[in-house]
This record gives structure tokens, C-alpha cells and sequence, in this order.
């Protein structure tokens, strides 16, 4: 058995839902960024533990669950609350934690937009580290979301996750992704300045954790990024095959782009128009959600 940590602000949706597909597991905690809807008082219908904390970052966030609430086991899973544990899933990370050669495993994300499966321009399978042992995993935060330090080896699952990413609506979404931009803005002036592309990993990384990331440390680079995004998806990965869903999805990550180049225009130029949004953003973000959509 394994313990389930399910991350939430805000899910009255979502939440009822995430925590009934993940009752399999006989210790659930529920991290709550302090909602202002009915996610606590859904949650605490349930047979599980419901902790509130102050949300500062996704990164701070994962370490402060880790390191203040102990499972009930060695091993843990973390959830999102517009995610969902499948039985397939389950059943292979119980197989997979009665192994010691790895301190930790990925699994890919099934992407699901306007009830469609956006199986190809989503660079599918993008994997994300979401079972782990206790204590030999931590996240730092990058742009909007985090990345992962782990203290071993680590290996793949096969079995996959839903993740109902607009399960609130497109309002929601929209409201979410600009502030998501203003990070992930910072991000990008963070990186050209002081960062770099590692090409060995871009063209010989040994997973495709690893490319992937160098992959992003690229495009920050890119001139035209939201076109080039867009044609990338759409055409090269073969978003069309998508449906109107995925012409959707596509165009909705080109704009994303768009917005975060006029944030760093912004960050550059108006310097102090920037720093009142920045300090607005971080005003924002001690309630913002604690589900990530992992666009790194």
C-alpha cells in the first residue's frame, strides 16, 4: 500500500470525484491552499486527513506537504484534484513499490479537453514524477510550476492518469494561465540570462524527462515562439489529428505563448508597472491553485 497526497484550492467540482477514484488507498491527505469554496467541507465528508496551508508556490508547496505531514507509509503518490487514480494505475504502483532499485517512478498524463482525449499535440506521453519513497524526492519551483530532485534512480510506469484540465471552465482556464504567464515570463528572463541549453540531453538525453526539459530551455530562445508553438502542435506533432478539440487546445497554448513574450516585453521596458504586476501576481498566488497543468 501507498499513501496519496491530493493537492486543492478551490476544487468543489473536482474534488468528491478525485477523492472517490483514489480511495483504493486507505491513507489520503488532503493539502488544501486555504479555499474559499466548499473543497474542505466536500473533503472532510471523506475518511481521510485534510490539511490547510497558505499556498506560496508549487515547488514550496510539494516540500512543506513532504516534510509537515508524514504518511502513513513509505511510499506516496501525489494527485491533483482534476486528476484521477484509475485501478489499472493502482495496481501497477503496488507492484512497482515492492522494488528496490528505484526511489521513484513517472506517469504519463492523458491530457482531456472539451471531453476529448488530446492524444497528439501534447507531446503524449509526457510524464510527470508522482510515486516516490518518502524523503527521496523534492521539488524546486521553474516558471509556474516545479521539477523534481531525486535522491536515486528512478523508472517509467506504463499505466496512465486522466487529467480533466479544463473540468472548470474556459473562464477558469484563462484566469489561471494569466498569472501562470507572469511566472513563467520571469522564467524565461531568468534563463536567457543566466541559464543555458544543454544539447547533449536535447539530442541524447537518456529519457524523455530530459529532453523534454532541454527541449523547453531551447524555446525560451526561439524567435516567433507562439507561431512556431503553434505549427510545432498542430502540424509537426499532429494536433489536427485532435479533432476541433485539438485545433482548440493548440491555438489556446499559442496565445499562452503570446502572452508570456508581451510579459517579458513588459518585465524589460516597464520596469515598474512590472514589479506592481509581480507584486499583485504574488499577492494572487498565496490562493492560487495548487493543481499544475505542466506545460514545462
Amino acid at each position: 500500500m501507498f499513501s496519496i497526497y491530493i493537492l486543492t484550492y478551490n476544487e468543489e467540482l473536482d474534488i468528491a470525484a478525485c477523492i472517490e477514484s483514489a480511495m483504493l488507498s486507505d491513507d489520503i491527505i488532503v493539502v488544501d491552499s486555504c479555499s474559499s469554496d466548499r473543497t474542505v467541507e466536500i473533503a472532510n465528508r471523506y475518511p481521510i486527513r485534510v490539511v490547510q496551508h497558505a499556498f506560496e508556490s508549487h515547488g514550496r508547496q510539494r516540500t512543506w506537504m513532504l516534510e509537515s505531514i508524514p504518511p502513513k507509509y513509505e511510499w506516496v503518490y501525489i494527485l491533483e484534484a482534476d486528476e484521477r487514480m484509475t485501478p489499472e494505475l493502482f495496481a501497477e504502483c503496488e507492484q512497482a513499490i515492492q522494488q528496490s532499485d528505484y526511489i521513484g517512478y513517472y506517469v504519463a498524463e492523458r491530457v482531456m479537453f472539451m471531453n476529448h482525449w488530446i492524444r497528439y499535440s501534447t507531446q503524449y506521453p509526457r510524464y510527470q514524477m508522482r510515486l516516490f519513497r518518502h524523503g527521496q524526492v523534492w521539488f524546486t519551483d521553474y516558471g509556474h510550476t516545479e521539477r523534481e530532485v531525486c535522491n536515486g534512480a528512478t523508472n517509467f510506469l506504463k499505466s496512465t492518469y486522466p487529467h480533466y484540465t479544463c473540468s472548470k471552465g474556459l473562464s477558469r482556464w484563462i484566469e489561471k494561465h494569466n498569472r501562470y504567464s507572469t511566472d513563467e515570463a520571469a522564467e524565461t528572463l531568468h534563463q536567457i540570462e543566466e541559464g543555458n541549453v544543454n544539447w547533449r540531453d536535447l539530442f541524447f538525453g537518456k529519457s524523455e524527462v530530459e529532453k523534454r526539459r532541454a527541449l523547453k530551455d531551447l524555446s525560451l530562445r526561439l524567435p516567433a515562439r507562439p507561431l512556431i508553438r503553434f505549427f510545432y502542435m498542430y502540424f509537426l506533432l499532429g494536433g489536427f489529428l485532435d479533432g476541433r478539440a485539438g485545433l482548440a487546445w493548440c491555438t489556446l497554448q499559442a496565445f499562452y505563448e503570446y502572452l508570456i513574450l508581451l510579459k517579458v516585453w513588459e518585465m524589460k521596458h516597464l520596469p515598474v508597472t512590472s514589479l506592481d504586476t509581480q507584486s499583485l501576481v504574488s499577492q494572487t498566488n498565496t490562493q492560487a491553485d495548487a493543481t499544475s497543468i505542466n506545460f514545462s
